[in-house]
């Protein structure tokens, strides 16, 4: 038998545990040496997704649905199938305009509405308390059980534990305080929380080890394999295991929730967008997620007929992972299934809990104080207010949490609860992934589907698990209101035939869909719609800003708007990449530029959120209506948009058909060569000889055109980064000159900016050609990493062997080294120039500060 205390101690032992490992991991990251940077604790921090409804309440659901129970991990499986062509592009827009969490994302793609914002913050909260009630459910019933022990208690004995003895309360309390300790610390929500993010790895490897164990103890410690157990169960007419239970309707359903769930959870888009460090993690997370999905899904079955055949009705089926190996006496197994559910429910409470305060205090509260008070926007310390916002969303969510567990959530399975939840995020799918794809999306198509959609779920859905728990009568659910038996809550305009969540999602996606797609048609948005509609639909292409401001300020109130939030010193290096030379920005009376202000307006962002950020800035800026050269630089800007379309086009269509020529040219001719060799041809004869010098020229060609594709699509820098972008120009080059030129570069994916990454690799490839045109090489070294003098400051060489120049000649102008000096100024960097007649030349391009927390990983190639 299991005591109390020693279950409590055990608890708060592990909750320490998670406590330091979040602690270790914030430490390391101040160290600039990242635990978290890596694609498997990546994959790993995503499984905050297994919560309590998978650990305990896929085994529930199984034993009533058989197969039923496969959504909620087929799901979220087909969805990081699609993970490159959904949730890379979700991660570089949010990275690119310093997105902080799902409500600033849907703002910032219609027009930064602070109206949307808001909207999606208040429909995030109402649809995630019952979730978090379901973790609080989880971990109360279980403690009960192993307090009760040995005598088996039922859900309705467990619902009547009093307040005080209520372990749930404590839980919220103490998760509150994670959540505050660990989630809050940073102003700027797009700084990594990465002590957090370390703690939730940590609990997805105790929740899979937990589960695994328990698993193989039932399999192959009370039965002899999988065999042997579903024999016993069909033996004792469990058939009900192996069938699905469930109408085709609702299984699809439940599937398409799933895949929605996955990304529009508030925590999912927490740990899968705000702590992602870098995009080429998604890769990993594609395999390893849904790989770690399969493992937690292997033992549900035989775990669920053992509940059954050992346990029966005697306990409720959600708690059969706990129960069977607790009825068993395996005290030891039954304490590590505890705490794999512990953590479960405390992962997904603490990172829901976080992304949403940053949802409230951004998007909803900021929003609110700053335009009905206006002397908050000149308070020289704003931080405090922001925090405190935060920290105090924090409590009061997880206390609505508890109350829906005490007032309603009791009554409810573990997998009801959390469909109910699935089906309030989705809600935002049509908004979002419409506008991904969709330039045509407008605000008001946006606020007219979501509200509609909203309401129709809280009718159909929540009202009806409220009516349960006796706040309205029954007779509004089975009669209707006022006894209007179409409007009936479940059975709305006469559909019946249908389980509630088919019935409440067909209703709510045909207004919500239909609200945004026949306002948006039949609307005219406006121009700030627009041009967010260019950025986000195209954001894997080159981004163009597009947005002018109308208005006049100087540096210097830019920069006291920026120390509002941020210490002097960080204030200025946000200022700093807009100088031209490496002194501070401008004076306090200088007159900021449209660049400098879209700036400081996209690092507020990060800080209060998109919608907040505009307010800000236009509180300082003061926009003019337009003038006739705004409407010249609006036209400017349309026909840039529209050059940068074509030559996307142009690219795509000569990938298609000259690169795919050539390649298949190399190929056939290789085919030949080889024939003519089996065929006993001369190997060094006429034949032979043409053809290999064929095959050079094709493969030169191919080279040829893939670099012209790469001037001509230049986002594929911002995609393969710049130490690839600058291995393929090399390869490329060598093969057209004949030169061996050996790159060293590191691996890491480099966060640089797509200023900086541009600029760097212009004066990359203006000093290589440079190299081979004047100095008449035979070999080039380049090398990519951190300067050897300068700590973090980013060093790009080119070395080579030929002949060099005077850099203080006149003659020297038309080598570039003017302009090249002039893109480094811009980006805050400087070039160095090693060089006279009588040797070689080595140029250096120099980047302060750009390598602050990265650890490169060098790598050397040689093409020639």
């Amino acid at each position: 038998m299991l005591q109390t205390w020693v279950v409590l101690t055990i608890s708060i032992a592990y909750l320490l545990t998670m406590f330091a490992v979040a602690h270790y991991g914030d430490r390391r990251a101040a160290r600039g040496r990242s635990v978290v940077r890596n694609g498997t604790v990546y994959g790993l921090s995503l499984a905050v997704y297994a919560t309590s409804w998978t650990y305990y309440g896929g085994v529930g659901n199984a034993a009533s649905t058989g197969y039923g129970f496969l959504p909620i991990y087929l799901g979220p499986t087909l969805m990081m199938g699609l993970g490159w062509l959904v949730l890379r592009r979700i991660v570089r827009i949010s990275r690119r305009h310093r997105i902080t969490s799902l409500a600033d994302f849907i703002a910032a793609r219609y027009g930064k509405s602070a109206a949307l914002g808001g909207l999606v913050s208040v429909i995030a909260v109402i649809g995630i308390v019952p979730y978090i009630s379901l973790q609080l459910k989880a971990v109360s019933t279980t403690f009960e059980i192993i307090r009760r022990h040995p005598a088996l208690t039922s859900s309705t004995e467990l619902g009547q534990v009093p307040m005080v003895q209520d372990t749930a309360l404590y839980a919220a309390l103490l998760l509150a305080g994670f959540a505050v300790l660990f989630g809050t610390r940073h102003l700027d929500a797009t700084e990594r929380n990465e002590g957090m993010v370390a703690a939730i790895a940590f609990e997805a490897t105790v929740k899979l080890v937990a589960l695994l164990a328990v698993g193989v103890f039932v399999t192959f410690g009370l039965y002899h394999g999988f065999g042997d157990v579903f024999m016993r169960a069909k033996d004792a007419n469990l058939d009900r295991l192996f069938t699905f239970n469930v109408p085709p309707g609702t299984w699809i359903w439940d599937n398409v929730l799933a895949m929605l769930a996955i990304v529009l959870l508030p925590r999912q888009w927490q740990v899968g967008v705000v702590e992602n460090t870098d995009e080429r993690h998604l890769k990993k997370a594609m395999w390893l997620f849904p790989l770690y999905l399969l493992a937690t899904s292997v033992f549900v079955l035989p775990i669920a007929a053992a509940g059954l055949l050992r346990l029966g009705n005697r306990v409720d089926a959600d708690s059969y992972v706990l129960a069977v190996p607790m009825a068993a006496g395996q005290q030891a197994l039954t304490l590590l299934v505890f705490l794999g559910g512990l953590s479960a429910a405390t992962g997904m409470i603490i990172v829901e809990t976080v992304a949403l305060s940053t949802m409230v205090s951004n998007s909803l509260v900021l929003p609110v104080l700053l335009r009905l008070n206006a002397k908050l926007t000149r308070r020289s310390d704003l931080a405090p207010t922001i925090l405190g916002i935060r920290r105090v969303t924090i409590v009061v969510i997880l206390l609505l949490g508890y109350g829906y567990f005490r007032l309603a959530g009791q009554a409810s399975a573990l997998a009801q609860i959390g469909l109910v939840s699935f089906a309030a995020v989705a809600q935002f799918a049509p908004a979002v992934l419409g506008g991904l794809f969709w330039k045509g999306g407008t605000r008001n198509g946006t606020l007219v589907g979501l509200s509609a959609g909203f309401v129709v779920w809280a009718y159909t859905l929540l009202l009806p698990t409220v009516t349960d728990a006796g706040w309205i009568s029954r007779s509004f659910v089975s009669d209707g209101p006022f006894g209007i038996q179409w409007l009936r809550p479940q059975h709305l305009f006469g559909l019946t035939g249908t389980d509630s969540i088919t019935h409440a999602m067909f209703w709510s996606a045909l207004v919500n869909v239909g609200g945004y797609v026949g306002v948006s048609v039949f609307g005219r948005p406006r121009l700030a719609e627009r041009e967010q509609a260019i950025l986000f639909v195209d954001a894997l292409a080159e981004p163009t800003e597009t947005r002018r401001r109308h208005g006049r300020v100087a540096v210097g109130e830019l920069r006291e708007l920026l120390k509002r939030f941020f210490n002097p010193a960080v204030a200025e290096r946000t200022l700093h990449p807009f100088a031209a030379a490496p002194e501070p920005v401008g004076g306090g009376s200088d007159e900021a530029d449209a660049d400098l202000v879209n700036h400081v307006e996209t690092v507020l962002a990060g800080v209060v959120g998109v919608a907040s950020a505009r307010i800000l800035v236009a509180s300082v800026v003061g926009d003019d209506q337009l003038s006739v050269h705004d409407v010249i630089g609006i036209i400017d800007d349309a026909s840039e948009v529209a050059t940068l379309e074509e030559r996307h086009r142009l690219a795509r269509e000569l990938h298609d058909s000259v690169c795919q020529a050539l390649f298949s040219m190399t190929l056939h001719t290789r085919a030949v060569e080889l024939a003519v060799q089996k065929a006993g041809g001369d190997p060094d004869g006429p034949v032979a000889r043409g053809l290999k010098e064929l095959r050079g020229l094709t493969q030169g060609a191919l080279s040829e055109m893939r670099a012209s594709l790469f001037q001509l699509r230049p986002s594929a820098l911002h995609e393969d980064g710049l130490a690839e972008a600058i291995r393929k120009q090399a390869t490329a080059i060598a093969t057209r000159e004949g030169v061996t030129i050996e790159v060293e570069a590191t691996d890491e994916h480099l966060s640089l900016g797509r200023r900086a990454e541009g600029e760097l690799f212009r004066v990359f490839q203006e000093a290589l050609h440079n190299s081979i045109k004047h100095a008449e090489p035979r070999q080039i070294a380049v090398r990519l990493g951190e300067h050897p003098q300068l700590s973090g400051a980013l060093l790009i060489e080119i070395a080579d062997d030929g002949r060099g120049f005077d850099p203080d000649a006149r003659r020297t102008s038309g080598m570039g080294l003017s302009g090249m000096s002039e893109r480094m100024a811009r980006i805050g960097g400087h070039l160095v120039i090693d060089s006279c007649p009588t040797r070689s030349t080595t140029v250096q391009a120099i980047l302060p500060d750009a390598l602050d927390g990265v650890e490169p990983h060098p790598r050397q190639e040689s093409q020639s």
